[in-house]
């Protein structure tokens, strides 16, 4: 497969947040670049398509995201500037 991506993105493992609209639920951060990252989480149909991806070790690091693709409990995301 063709790498389409303009940044690498680094392997991790690290708890964070969805949070949109008042409504917060627990995600885990799989991979992360400057421009993107990809998060498993339980139930991704209820993730709408733009949210803030908020650390759960940092909570003053917060990502504006869009969704840009979906599988199965993984949700591969765009970060907004």
């Amino acid at each position: 497969m063709d790498e389409k991506r303009k940044h690498p993105r680094t392997e991790v493992n690290e708890p964070a947040y969805v949070s949109s609209g008042g409504s917060v639920m627990h995600c885990t951060i799989v991979n992360i670049s400057q421009e993107g990252a990809a998060i498993d989480i339980e139930n991704p149909a209820f993730v709408p398509d733009r949210f803030r991806l908020v650390m759960a070790n940092d909570s003053s690091e917060v990502y504006e995201c869009r969704v840009i693709w979906t599988k199965k409990n993984r949700l591969g995301l765009s970060f907004v500037t």
